[in-house]
């Protein structure tokens, strides 16, 4: 069922867990599908006693991926037309994330309706790690 501009309000809200554990393996493989193998997402040995971390972490793009997926699961497939974030923390092996999408304004463009949207994505402990924005087009 599509998102209705008149069944919203600002200040609604819309939150789910967009990854429960998330794993080392997860993160490998979205290096293959990404393209980036940075050893930080992938090398244990580099990223511990080379570059000081201690452990792998997810990309960035890989956490906008998850809120995206929470974003499109709200709004629906192919009505976002707008989508930003920023990145706050990283993403270690074994987190969960939840998302969450706030209304922040309703409004009416050439006769198409939009809402805009907060986002929030944090981890089990709370500590946000993606913020951004993002707009989508609804039905009236």
């Amino acid at each position: 069922m599509a998102l209705k501009a008149s069944q919203l309000k600002v200040g609604d809200t819309h939150s789910e867990r967009v990854v429960e554990n998330l794993t080392r393996t997860q993160i490998v493989m979205y290096c293959g599908a990404s393209g980036d193998y940075n050893p930080l997402h992938a090398d244990e040995v580099y990223v511990t006693q080379k570059a000081g971390y201690p452990s792998v972490f997810a990309h960035g793009m890989l956490t906008m991926g998850l809120t995206g997926k929470m974003l499109t699961n709200y709004v629906g497939v192919g009505r976002v037309t707008k989508f930003g974030v920023r990145f706050t923390n990283q993403v270690w092996p074994g987190d969960d994330l939840d998302a969450k999408a706030t209304v922040t304004a309703l409004r009416e463009e050439g006769g198409k309706h939009y809402v805009d949207l907060a986002l929030s994505t944090t981890n089990q402990d709370g500590k946000e790690v993606a913020s951004g924005s993002a707009t989508a087009r609804v039905d009236p």
